[in-house]
């Protein structure tokens, strides 16, 4: 990870980030499309957690519109394209999320097959998207940043993600993130945080977080 000494973005944090969408998205691909139609209440758990999985990804890039592509074709040079591509895959990617969001309503309403499999397909294909848009943005994207952004720069990225996230869920994605982090990369993360935050997520939230894994992908006690 960077240090403080180097005054260059950390850009690793959004690596590990990146891991929780890819694992999240693969988890609703594979479970979606095993409910059993007519079972609405397995299909509102994982409607659900599609929401808050679309509405994490939507602050994501949408603190990268916003705030990071503007910074960089002046910037970069050549490299320009690279954003415009970012750029591109952002847009491909926020219009199958509106299909998603409009395929699991229905689908949510009444589980019936139909619907459950438009929707699986749409996931399959998001996944297909997202893994590309986030590789290509990790190989060739991040060294651009770390050259070419300011630490302060980059922070507002984070703090976007936090001024615009509701409250309510901030422990549940702290606990996606975390989840698929190594040890140093959890050190680093908690340790970033306020106290009041660490506080919460050791008394409260990896409780909570737990129980909607297990409820979201099918596990027992």
């Amino acid at each position: 990870m960077a240090t403080a000494s180097r005054q260059r973005p950390d850009t690793h944090e959004m690596v590990v980030t990146h891991r929780a969408s890819r694992r999240e998205s693969r988890v609703l691909a594979a479970r979606v499309p095993e409910v059993r139609p007519g079972d609405t209440a397995r299909a509102r758990v994982l409607a659900a957690h599609l929401a808050d999985y679309l509405l994490a990804l939507h602050l994501h890039h949408s603190a990268e519109d916003e705030l990071l592509w503007p910074l960089l074709p002046a910037r970069v040079g050549a490299d320009a394209d690279l954003v415009r591509r970012m750029e591109e895959q952002h847009a491909r990617l926020a219009a199958g999320m509106e299909r998603m969001t409009e395929a699991a309503r229905a689908w949510a309403e009444h589980a019936d097959e139909e619907s459950r499999d438009a929707l699986g397909a749409l996931l399959a294909e998001h996944v297909a998207l997202l893994t590309e848009h986030l590789d290509d943005e990790e190989r060739n994207l991040l060294p651009l940043v770390e050259q070419h952004v300011s630490v302060e720069e980059w922070k507002r990225l984070s703090q976007h993600f936090a001024a615009h996230m509701p409250k309510d869920k901030l422990l549940f994605f702290m606990g996606a993130v975390l989840e698929g982090a190594d040890r140093r990369e959890r050190a680093h993360l908690l340790g970033s945080l306020p106290l009041p935050a660490r506080l919460a997520w050791h008394t409260v939230g990896r409780v909570q977080y737990a129980r909607r894994v297990r409820s979201v992908r099918g596990l027992r006690r």
